[in-house]
């Protein structure tokens, strides 16, 4: 038989294992009965390229979780140095030593930033964003946002061609359409670098709101007058019909990214509706539908930022009542992690990308554009506070208008979109990438490592980190019924009015639609307590379960009946079920309708009424009735407890002493003379000094009529313990 050298199976491809490479006999095999083209099979080998792609972006998330890590175990630096500037700083560290070793870095390009790494921090913004502080200062948000950033992109960008022409500056080529959208990418402030300076700061929740709410919304002005300008470059002329259909590509642009958001979050609320037996998917629905809301809106060139945050804030109340703690938890967990790992990938790819990209460097250039935002930001800012301060109640001071001004950060945002121009209609490019860089690293390492000892120094509010309770709960729902009925009564369709007709509308219409079960009748406030109490169960149960919740604490919830209690007796008497149907079919019946509408009304526009004298006969009668049936409607008191009627005597020990102490001390008597005269009538008890002889005979006519005498002073005084009363029971002052 033929003797085989290894006996592995054959495989195909290798010459002498299959017909066609066979030589030498029907087996392959040569006259000597050997195999001569046979190879080994391969026990180990090496193909980086078939995972280059997956590996290499496994490693940049594992080196940008390890240098988060890293920045947050020395407390000393990530209190001095943002962690943004740390990373940036980590990156250009990486990209020179990528360069030394003679390969390429990786840039940090637009369809990795737009697409990748920028969604998962807006929708963690829009999930979690705070619903009340971002509508109750829209109106100042967006004249930040839209008046703002139109006023900073024009004034950069004027001013910025004007340098350009002068003589000496080598920048002639750069023509004013060029300019104005340089001037429209950098004056956009940038969510992530907000993000990452203000969570640390922990600044109040106003100006939080206020900054970053102006860095969310003026993504529609930054799109528009982005894909405008570069239109106007590319055509070379602008008429009056242009800039018309620039302002409609405006509101179609913001608007139809909020349109596109709410459609997908309320298709994220109805189909959470419906996984009640599938948990484990609950959290997908989430992330799918969001993420396909920002892309849709993309396929439009709509606002996919602003799709995102109507998505993340229409789907969260309705998800939340529909899913299981266990998916909120998930839901809440991943957008943490994945928020941050974009975020810390984002500071690390820009490091990367200034020393990969190709740069121009022009001083004139950089240094006038460094300047011209900062002072544009300053003049925005002022100008808008003054005219925003006429209409707001809670005004903004100074140090308000500071901090606005110098927490307008820039980021990737805006290298990104410079990143994208064509360098055949915007042949200075290089140039405008490096100038974008330079304010990027002044506003994230001067700005950001400045602002938090200024806030020091400033003394400006911190943020409160304490945790709502059911007291303030109930006391802002108060508050927001009261200015409503205000607003009501005057007539005056303000913010509380649209606000209650929303309310009204998803009461009755949309949680119907979008909540299963019965969470969708339940109250809001109701609904609050049982979030709270959740969370503070869960704190109880991950502190110990045996930990005192101290009192000094604010309770959210009441927690004390963990523990059995003894029954304490009701204050009130016990009322039959009919009895307390009556009452309130009585209040249901009388009380007025508060939430009617009433005709606007003051003193000049009064009217004579045709029906007042019917009113007033009404009133007449109702208060006749009322002073009739006055017994009725004035309940008795609860007779006091044996308890009770011994600590009011102990109190007052005159009550049942009817003998005084020493004849020099005077009392007061209580006599029943047979017939009184008009004037003891009219004086009635008056206190007399017992005098010596007559006083005498009194005291032994009292003591004969001890029983009339002692009724007579319990018809005057408290009641006293009666002679059944149990005298073993104890005291309770």
């Amino acid at each position: 038989p033929p003797a085989f050298s290894s006996s592995l199976p054959r495989r195909k491809g290798v010459p002498g294992t299959d017909g066609a490479g066979d030589h030498g006999g029907p087996h392959g095999l040569d006259g000597h009965g050997a195999n001569a083209t046979n190879k080994a099979f391969p026990v180990l080998s090496f193909d980086y390229k078939h995972v280059q792609m997956p590996f290499e972006i496994s490693l940049w998330v594992l080196l940008a979780s390890l240098m988060k890590l890293g920045f947050h175990l020395i407390p000393r630096l990530s209190s001095i140095v943002p962690e943004s500037c740390l990373l940036i700083v980590v990156g250009l560290l990486v990209g020179g030593l990528i360069r030394v070793v003679g390969e390429d870095p990786p840039i940090l390009g637009s369809q990795l930033f737009f697409l990748c790494l920028l969604p998962p921090i807006i929708l963690d913004a829009g999930y979690f964003l705070p619903i009340r502080p971002f509508t109750e200062n829209v109106g100042t948000i967006l004249m930040f946002a839209v008046v703002g950033t139109l006023w900073n992109a024009f004034f950069v960008g004027g001013l910025l061609y004007g340098v350009c022409q002068l003589e000496g500056t080598h920048l002639g080529r750069v023509d004013l359409m060029a300019c104005l959208l340089f001037g429209s990418i950098i004056s956009a402030v940038d969510p992530v670098a907000v993000l990452a300076v203000f969570e640390e700061i922990h600044i109040n929740e106003l100006l939080h709101i206020l900054v970053f709410g102006e860095s969310l919304l003026n993504d529609a002005v930054t799109v528009v007058l982005y894909h405008l300008f570069e239109e106007f470059a590319a055509a070379g002329g602008v008429t009056i019909k242009d800039v018309f259909l620039g302002i409609v590509c405006f509101l179609v642009v913001a608007l139809g990214g909020i349109l596109v958001g709410a459609i997908y979050g309320v298709l994220a609320a109805f189909t959470s509706r419906f996984t009640s037996h599938t948990r484990v998917i609950e959290p997908l629905f989430v992330f799918l539908y969001s993420y396909m809301a920002y892309l849709s809106a993309e396929v439009f060139h709509l606002s996919g930022i602003m799709a995102l945050i109507a998505c993340g804030a229409v789907m969260r109340p309705y998800v939340e009542a529909n899913i299981s703690h266990k998916s909120h938890t998930t839901i809440k967990y991943f957008l943490k992690m994945w928020s941050s790992v974009s975020e810390t990938l984002i500071f690390i790819f820009l490091g990367v990308s200034t020393v990969a990209g190709q740069h121009h460097w022009n001083w004139t250039f950089v240094i006038c554009t460094v300047i011209l935002c900062l002072v544009a930001r300053v003049l925005g800012v002022v100008g808008l506070t003054f005219m925003i301060n006429k209409f707001r109640i809670v005004k903004l001071t100074t140090k308000d208008q500071f901090i606005i001004a110098y927490g307008g950060l820039r980021g990737a945002i805006a290298f990104s979109l410079g990143y994208l121009l064509d360098k055949v209609h915007f042949p200075m490019r290089d140039m405008f990438l490096t100038a974008i860089i330079t304010v990027i690293f002044f506003t994230v390492f001067v700005q950001g490592m400045t602002i938090r000892p200024l806030v020091d120094l400033l003394a400006v509010k911190k943020k409160q980190e304490t945790k709502r309770s059911i007291n303030e709960e109930i006391h802002t729902q108060f508050l927001d019924h009261l200015l409503t009925g205000i607003e009501d009564i005057c007539g005056h369709y303000g913010h509380h009015h649209w606000k209650d007709k929303l309310n009204r509308f998803n009461k009755k219409y949309v949680k119907k639609c979008l909540i299963a079960g019965e969470r969708s009748k339940e109250p809001q406030l109701i609904a609050f307590y049982h979030k709270m109490e959740m969370k503070q169960a869960i704190e109880l149960v991950e502190s110990g379960g045996g930990v005192k919740i101290p009192s000094a604490m604010p309770s959210t919830v009441s927690m004390q009946n963990i523990q059995p209690k003894k029954p304490t007796e009701r204050a009130l008497p016990q009322l039959s079920k009919s009895r307390e149907e009556e009452i309130r079919k009585i209040l249901r019946t009388n009380l007025q309708k508060t939430r009617q509408r009433l005709r606007s009304y003051n003193r000049h526009t009064l009217v004579a009424d045709p029906y007042e004298d019917g009113w007033n006969d009404m009133f007449l009668k109702r208060r006749r009735i009322s002073e009739l049936n006055n017994y009725l409607t004035v309940p008795a008191p609860a007779p006091d407890s044996p308890t009770m009627a011994r600590a009011r005597l102990a109190s007052d020990p005159q009550a049942w002493s009817i003998k005084p102490k020493s004849d020099s001390i005077p009392t007061i008597q209580f006599n029943k003379p047979s017939k009184p005269t008009e004037a003891e009538e009219e004086e009635g008890l008056m206190m007399k000094a017992p005098s010596s002889s007559a006083d005498q005979k009194e005291r032994k006519r009292d003591k004969e009529d001890g029983v009339e005498q002692q009724r007579l002073a319990r018809c005057l005084s408290d009641p006293g313990p009666s002679a059944e009363d149990d005298e073993d029971e104890p005291f309770l002052p």
